[in-house]
């Protein structure tokens, strides 16, 4: 599933895609959700909770520099590099105080963007979070992909992922692996002093129970949640219960009601 009406974004000589599903302002107080792929991947996995949220909240979609319909940057990027994209994008375009909700790579962009720009980062949400400390090797991650494929994944979702894997091409993620994997996502979450909650499917073999409890001990208002029966693309495969667990928790912490 793609969205229609991407437009081309860019900052710091970086070219992205951004989609948008914005109300009016006189529609009263929504949330304003900002949603972060992952490595190899694209909005495309994120377009089916994008529309769930959509129905009570402002929601913004990337395609990421190098991944999706974006050009490949000349370099490779770190992830506060990532995170700066986005955060000057959204200014460009008038955001704040958002939600920043990344999945698998993109859960680091979303704890750089909360510690980049406190004033306006209200709280997180960390989808799948990677790489499990204790784990930060390609081939265990290579192997828990794979499990997670072929036993806990939908033909829809592998395929949305294949596909993107093979649009990026892998010059690109090899590029960029080593950034995800060297990433010290507990030690930069420590730092974060918004409320934040991560989510994990319960059949995710990546983003496992007591890595994801963990890092909800270190955030400082860190709350664990899981979808049941779910792998580590649980957004897509279950956007309904994803976005209520996600808006639910919102509201919660944030008072915003999400049902006006």
């Amino acid at each position: 599933m793609a969205l229609s009406g991407g437009l081309d974004v860019e900052s710091g000589g970086l070219q992205g895609k951004l989609y948008a599903s914005v109300q009016p302002a006189e529609a009263g107080a929504r949330p304003t959700y900002v949603l972060l792929h992952g490595i190899g991947v694209s909005h495309r996995y994120l377009a089916r909770l994008h529309c769930e949220l959509a129905n009570e909240a402002d929601v913004y979609s990337f395609d990421l520099p190098g991944f999706g319909k974006s050009s490949t940057p000349g370099r490779q990027l770190q992830v506060e590099e990532f995170a700066a994209f986005v955060g000057d994008v959204l200014a460009q375009a008038g955001v704040s105080n958002y939600v920043p909700i990344g999945h698998s790579m993109g859960t680091q962009f979303a704890v750089e963007l909360a510690l980049q720009q406190p004033e306006l980062v209200a709280a997180a949400v960390l989808m799948g979070p990677v790489v499990e400390t204790g784990r930060k090797s390609v081939t265990r991650q290579a192997l828990a992909l794979t499990r997670d494929a072929m036993f806990s994944e939908s033909l829809s979702s592998n395929a949305t992922v294949f596909s993107d894997y093979f649009r990026a091409g892998p010059r690109w993620y090899l590029t960029e692996l080593p950034v995800m994997m060297e990433y010290p996502l507990e030690e930069r979450l420590a730092g974060v002093s918004q409320p934040v909650l991560v989510l994990r499917g319960t059949r995710d073999p990546i983003a496992r129970r007591p890595w994801c409890e963990n890092l909800a001990a270190v955030a400082g208002q860190g709350t664990m949640a899981e979808i049941l029966g779910q792998g580590h693309v649980f957004q897509h495969t279950a956007p309904q219960v994803a976005a209520q667990a996600i808006s639910g928790w919102v509201r919660a912490v944030n008072g915003f009601d999400v049902t006006a």
